[in-house]
């Protein structure tokens, strides 16, 4: 029987995949450590849409193949009523680089649209169903919006575990780097709905909402990440059609101007 390389791989020479959301990649030191799971977790109406569609927007413009796969709103709607990127080209989906799957579709041809619960079974199906079509098309970029909406059909956080976890290690095991988002109430003292997820993920970004002088700011903070140093501090949230910009948040609670890294188109 051959050896298992249990070699560690320094955090600095990790691959990277570069978010090309600038201030986000100066954050997390050059990026996401490639194959990583990140739960993108928030209440409505903080961007996590907006922001995970873009991560998926850069890899596609660099010929990376990405997938969004939305479980609660019709994709063509929810394009429609996102923020219209400058950079964003037709071409990248009509090309294949950027693909969109409505998650009701792969429930009808599994004969899961009718279950109010999915059994481990049916689980495993669903996953098997998600990795051929990551292997098929090479995707090495993908979101899930959100996981929030599958594990309603699980009922118990001994499926949920199950699921992430397989999901997880699936995605990982083809070098796929997925954003995973979760919704969360605005006054959920945890990261997730069910306190399964954030436990499992390897990173987690926070977007919130937070009130300023009659002003709703949206906010974002990275709360964990495997396999790099990063920033934990809080940041404001700008959404533009130049793409996600960042500013620091200052402890009093001011913005800090002209710094963060945002990015300048």
């Amino acid at each position: 029987m051959a050896d298992k390389d249990y070699s560690i791989i320094p955090d600095k020479e990790r691959e990277r995949c570069v978010t090309g959301i600038e201030a986000l990649d100066t954050i997390l030191n050059g990026g996401i450590p490639r194959s990583n799971s990140v739960l993108v977790t928030g209440s409505c109406g903080t961007g996590k849409t907006t922001l995970s569609l873009e991560f998926l927007v850069h890899g596609a413009i660099k010929e990376e193949n990405c997938l969004f796969i939305s479980v609660t709103e019709d994709s063509k709607k929810m394009l429609n009523n996102i923020v219209p990127y400058d950079f964003f080209d037709q071409s990248l989906i009509e090309e294949g680089n950027l693909s969109f799957i409505d998650i009701p579709d792969l429930y009808d041809e599994l004969g899961l649209l009718e279950k109010s619960e999915f059994s481990f079974k049916e689980i495993d199906e669903l996953i098997a169903k998600i990795e051929k079509i990551v292997v098929e098309n090479d995707i090495k970029r993908l979101v899930i919006d959100s996981v929030t909406s599958v594990c309603f059909q699980l009922k118990t956080e001994e499926k949920i575990r199950d699921f992430m976890l397989h999901l997880m290690k699936m995605l990982s095991s083809h070098g796929c780097t997925s954003l995973l988002i979760s919704e969360i109430s605005p006054e959920e003292p945890r990261y997730s709905q069910y306190g399964v997820e954030e436990a499992i993920a390897d990173g987690i970004i926070m977007m919130g909402n937070l009130e300023r002088q009659g002003d709703l700011l949206r906010t974002l903070q990275v709360v964990k990440m495997r396999g790099t140093d990063h920033s934990r501090a809080k940041y404001v949230l700008d959404l533009t059609a130049v793409g996600v910009l960042l500013v620091p948040l200052l402890k009093g609670g001011g913005v800090k101007a002209g710094s963060g890294g945002g990015k300048d188109g």
